[in-house]
C-alpha cells in the first residue's frame, strides 16, 4: 500500500496539492497541530473520518478557534450561518470521498457546504483520508462514492433514500437524496492550498 500511497502523493503534488502520509491517528494528530495556528479559524464540512480519527475533539479541546457545526441544538439558521463563515475561514477541515492514483479528488455532497469550501474561500483546506479511499480512475472513484460511500452516509443521517435498503445507488429523485453535487477537483492555482493527509487503515465511508 506505501507504494500506491507514495505514487498518489507525487501525482497530486503535479496537481498543486500536497499530500503527507501518517500511520497512526497520533502522527496524524501531531501533521494537524504543525498546520494550524490557534488564533487562526478553523472551520469543517461532514466527515466519519475526522469524527473517527478524533480531529473534531482535538480541535475542541485544544483551543483552536473552533466553527464547530456539530453543537447540540443548532438551529438551520445558525447552521446556515457556520456554513457561510467557513468560507472565510483560515482553514477548512474536510473529508474526501474518493482520491484518484494520478492525484484527483472527488465528492458527492447534498446541499454543498462541504464542496464549497474545498473548491474557494478558506487560505487553507486539509483534508484526512484513509488509504482505504484511493482509487486507480475516476470511474472508479464515482462507483465508490455511489455505492458506498453515498449509502453509508444516507444510514448514519437517517435518510429514507433507497440506498440505506439497497446498499447501492439507483439514481433516485427522492426527496432525501444526498447525491446532489458530484465534484471532482483536479488541480488547484495555489500550490499548497489543498493539503491531503493520508492515514494507513480504513477510515471514512
Amino acid at each position: 500500500m506505501i507504494n500506491i500511497v507514495q505514487k498518489t502523493i507525487h501525482n497530486l503534488s503535479n496537481n498543486n496539492i500536497t499530500g503527507y502520509y501518517t500511520n497512526s491517528i497520533a502522527q496524524l494528530h501531531e501533521v494537524i497541530r504543525s498546520l494550524l495556528r490557534k488564533e487562526e479559524t478553523v472551520g469543517c464540512g461532514d466527515s466519519a473520518t475526522l469524527e473517527q480519527t478524533g480531529i473534531f475533539d482535538l480541535m475542541r479541546n485544544e483551543g483552536y478557534s473552533f466553527l464547530d457545526k456539530h453543537i447540540p441544538g443548532l438551529s438551520h439558521e445558525e447552521k446556515r450561518e457556520i456554513y457561510l463563515q467557513n468560507f472565510r475561514a483560515d482553514t477548512f477541515l474536510t473529508g474526501i470521498n474518493a482520491v484518484t492514483m494520478d492525484g484527483k479528488l472527488f465528492n458527492i455532497d447534498g446541499n454543498g457546504s462541504r464542496v464549497a469550501p474545498i473548491l474557494y474561500g478558506p487560505k487553507q483546506v486539509i483534508a484526512v483520508v484513509g488509504t482505504n479511499k484511493i482509487v486507480s480512475s475516476e470511474k472508479e472513484a464515482i462507483y465508490r462514492t455511489r455505492h458506498i460511500s453515498a449509502p453509508l452516509d444516507a444510514k448514519r443521517l437517517k435518510k429514507s433514500t433507497p440506498c440505506t435498503r439497497l446498499n447501492k445507488c439507483i439514481d433516485c429523485h427522492h426527496k432525501q437524496r444526498i447525491c446532489n453535487d458530484f465534484v471532482l477537483v483536479t488541480g488547484q492555482f495555489e500550490k499548497n492550498r489543498i493539503k491531503v493527509i493520508f492515514i494507513e487503515g480504513n477510515y471514512g465511508f
